[in-house]
């Protein structure tokens, strides 16, 4: 009886970087109720603001999208430094619900000279808390 799993030959790829952030849910509700549209505006696409603005208790899935974005950078190995801006990453879901990346400008440039060809994330929330984890694959 085989009792292990093998990644040989699936196509799984090479991890290149990972990344984890965790934030208080209450801190990005204040930030909507301080600064409201700018601060949507500067942080998130309008798909994103779309989708957590049509959810019961928007700021989880902000925090959440907040989150992720974090934890991509921390894959990238750049913070939010070298020109990147928040909106170079996004956060959109799959027909079923499961979050996806897609990466633009400064992000993506940084990641196809890094070899990433896949970003993955996972995305949590509570009502105190959101965390994400993200991989970056070669």
């Amino acid at each position: 009886m085989n009792n292990h799993l093998s990644t040989q030959g699936l196509g799984f790829g090479t991890v290149v970087g990972i990344g984890t952030d965790i934030i208080e849910c209450d801190r990005i509700g204040g930030m909507l109720q301080k600064h409201g549209d700018e601060f949507l505006q500067r942080v998130f696409t309008p798909r994103e603001i779309a989708y957590c603005g049509d959810r019961k208790m928007s700021q989880l899935h902000y925090a959440g999208r907040w989150a992720a974005k974090e934890a991509i950078l921390k894959v990238l190995g750049t913070g939010w430094a070298k020109g990147i801006q928040w909106t170079d990453v996004e956060i959109v879901n799959l027909a079923s619900g499961a979050p996806s990346v897609v990466l633009a400008n400064r992000a993506l440039e940084i990641a196809t000279g890094l070899g990433i060809r896949e970003v993955q994330v996972s995305i949590s929330h509570c009502k105190e808390y959101a965390t994400a984890f993200a991989i970056g694959l070669r």
